[in-house]
């Protein structure tokens, strides 16, 4: 579903399962936008190994790792300073029997005409008001920058 006329944005995806939790298995078979294939998800994806297989912490590091990445590069856009590029992995912990604990983001960039103490700044504004931390509040977040290249203007 599309933007409505008040501005706000419905996106929806629609999953089958099979069986019970440890034995069972689901298809994730369709998003509204149409972007998704077909993903199977199990237990064992989610607790144990992925096995070509996803989880819902895979789907939420994706989200997580795309809406940072966008958070920031508007923060950068409004100083006057879009990335280059901006490379951002998040890693999402799921202990079973606790639920989900963190996540991880580790980010790779290159700005123009930006110092490193400022990126880094940007960086935390956008670890905490990105949407999906924000839906996340509660977990622990941590941001690691990997590297930064002030590239050339």
């Amino acid at each position: 579903m599309e933007s409505g006329a008040s501005g706000m944005a419905k996106r929806t995806a629609s999953v089958s399962w099979r069986g019970g939790l440890f034995e069972g298995a689901g298809l994730i078979e369709a998003s509204g936008s149409g972007a998704l294939a077909e993903l199977p998800i199990t237990w064992a994806a989610r607790a144990e190994s992925s096995d070509g297989k996803t989880s819902p912490e895979e789907l939420i590091a994706a989200a997580h790792a795309s809406c940072f990445a966008m958070a920031f590069s508007l923060l950068l856009a409004e100083g006057g300073t879009p990335p280059e590029e901006l490379d951002v992995q998040a890693t999402v912990t799921f202990v079973p029997g606790t639920g989900i604990t963190s996540s991880e983001l580790e980010l790779v960039g290159r700005v123009p005409g930006l110092s490193e103490e400022a990126f880094r700044a940007k960086a935390e504004q956008a670890k905490t008001n990105c949407p999906v931390s924000q839906a996340l509040k509660g977990l622990e977040i941590t941001l690691t920058v990997k590297s930064f290249e002030p590239a050339a203007a």
